[in-house]
C-alpha cells in the first residue's frame, strides 16, 4: 500500500446525506488510458459545454461559454481515446444553447481536434430558424432545408464529421413522410461525404412527435429504412435515441452494409456495444461524456478480446446512466453538468439557459452516490467538499 493509499485508509472520506445519513467514499476505479487507438468500436462522447462563472446564463440569455474549460473537457475526453461528438443535444440545442454560440463551438472544436488529432462529429440542425414566422408548405421546407444547408458548412468547414439532427422547424411544417423525405434526400445528394443520420426520441425532446411523418414507430421506422436504403453511399451510419433495444437491434440487423448503428441508448448500451453474433452498436452516447474513464476502459478490454470484462465494466455504470437519463430524460444534460462539476472539470455547478435547476436535490444526491459506487468520483475529498456546499447553499444542514 502506497503512503497515499495509507492515508486515505486511515481517514476515509465521508459525507452525510439528506435521508442516507453517513455515506462513506469509496476509491476512484482503476480506469487506464489507451496507448493506442481504440479499434473495436468507433465511440464518440456527446459533450456537454461549461459556461463562463460570471456570465448571464439565465434563461433566454445569450449563451455565454468558458470556452478554455469547455475544450479542456473535450482534450480529457480525447485523451481516453473516444471520439468527441460536439454541438448535439447534450451541449444543450434548443436547451439555452443558441446558434450563434454554436457556430464558435464548432469552430473552435474543430480547430482544438485537428491540434490534438482528436475524432470530432459535431451536429447540424435548423435552430437558426424563428418557429414562430416559419411559412408552411413548400416554403418552410425550402426554409428547413436553407437552414441545414447553413449548418452543414459551418460543420464541413470545421473539419468534423457531419451528424445532421432531427429539426423542430422539419417536425412542425411537415405534413407527410414525403415531405421528410424530400428535405432529407436534398441534403443528401448535396453531402461531400458520407453523413450521420440522428433519430431523436420525444423522451429527449416532445417537439419532435411523429418524426418521419407518423407516430408510429413501426411506419416512422419504415420511412426511416426506404431513406437510408436509397442514399446508402451518403449514409455513415445512424445514432438511434428512442431507449428502445430490440428495436435497434432488429433495425441495425436491416442496414445496408457498411452503414453503422450508433448507439444513442443511453439506458441499454452495455448489451448493445457489446452485440451478438449477428453484430454490434458502435457509440454515440451523452452517457459517456459522464463515465468516460470507465467506458474507455471498457473499451480498451473489448479491444483485447475481453468481452466478459468489457460488459462487467459497462454493467457497472448502468445505473448511474439510467437513473442520470430518468424522466423527464431532457433533462439529463444537468446531472452530467452536475458530475463534471464534482469532478473538478468546470468552477461552478451552472449552465447556460438556468438549466442547473433541472434536477432536485434528491436527484443530484442520488447521482452523487451512484457515481461513488461506479468509482467515477476522480477525486474523493474533493467530491465531498462539494457536494457539502451544494447541499448547504440549498438548505440541506446536517
Amino acid at each position: 500500500m502506497t503512503a497515499a493509499e495509507t492515508l486515505r485508509a486511515a481517514s476515509p472520506v465521508s459525507i452525510t446525506l439528506p435521508g442516507r445519513g453517513v455515506h462513506q467514499l469509496g476509491e476512484p476505479g482503476a480506469w487506464t488510458k489507451p496507448t493506442a487507438p481504440l479499434s473495436s468500436r468507433i465511440v464518440y462522447a456527446a459533450a456537454h459545454v461549461i459556461p463562463r462563472a460570471t456570465g448571464d446564463n439565465t434563461p433566454g440569455a445569450a449563451a455565454d461559454i468558458d470556452w478554455d474549460a469547455t475544450l479542456a473537457y473535450r482534450r480529457e475526453l480525447w485523451s481516453y481515446g473516444l471520439g468527441v461528438a460536439d454541438a448535439m443535444d447534450t451541449a444543450q440545442r434548443g436547451m439555452g444553447l443558441d446558434w450563434t454560440a454554436t457556430a464558435e463551438l464548432i469552430r473552435r472544436t474543430g480547430a482544438e481536434a485537428k491540434r490534438v488529432g482528436g475524432l470530432l462529429a459535431c451536429g447540424a440542425g435548423t435552430d437558426q430558424l424563428d418557429l414562430t414566422t416559419l411559412p408552411s408548405g413548400e416554403a418552410g421546407l425550402n426554409k428547413v432545408v436553407d437552414a441545414y444547408r447553413e449548418q452543414i458548412a459551418v460543420v464541413t468547414e470545421s473539419g468534423a464529421n457531419v451528424v445532421i439532427m432531427a429539426s423542430r422547424a422539419l417536425a412542425q411544417v411537415a405534413t407527410s413522410p414525403e415531405d421528410y423525405v424530400s428535405v432529407y434526400s436534398r441534403l443528401l445528394d448535396e453531402a461531400e461525404q458520407p453523413v450521420v443520420l440522428h433519430w431523436l426520441g420525444t423522451m429527449f425532446d416532445p417537439a419532435l412527435h411523429g418524426y418521419w411523418g407518423s407516430a408510429d414507430i413501426d411506419r416512422a421506422t419504415t420511412v426511416f429504412r426506404g431513406l437510408i436504403d436509397a442514399h446508402a453511399n451518403k449514409v455513415d451510419g445512424i445514432k438511434v435515441s428512442l431507449l428502445d433495444a430490440s428495436h435497434e437491434i432488429a433495425l441495425r440487423r436491416a442496414l445496408p452494409p457498411g452503414t453503422r448503428m450508433y448507439t444513442g441508448d443511453d439506458f441499454n448500451y452495455p448489451e448493445l456495444i457489446i452485440g451478438d453474433d449477428q453484430g454490434h452498436s458502435d457509440a454515440l452516447l451523452g452517457i459517456f461524456a459522464a463515465i468516460y474513464p470507465a467506458a474507455s476502459t471498457a473499451l480498451q478490454e473489448l479491444d483485447r478480446g475481453n468481452t466478459a470484462r468489457a460488459e462487467e465494466i459497462l454493467r457497472s455504470t448502468q445505473q448511474l446512466g439510467r437513473h442520470i437519463f430518468a424522466a423527464p430524460t431532457y433533462y439529463y444534460k444537468t446531472g452530467i453538468a452536475f458530475l463534471s462539476w464534482l469532478n473538478g472539470q468546470q468552477p461552478g455547478f451552472s449552465m447556460v439557459g438556468g438549466l442547473a435547476s433541472g434536477r432536485s436535490v434528491e436527484h443530484l444526491t442520488t447521482l452523487f452516490v451512484l457515481a461513488d459506487e461506479a468509482g467515477l468520483l476522480s477525486d474523493p475529498a474533493l467530491a465531498v467538499h462539494r457536494m457539502g456546499l451544494f447541499l448547504e447553499v440549498n438548505g440541506v444542514v446536517s
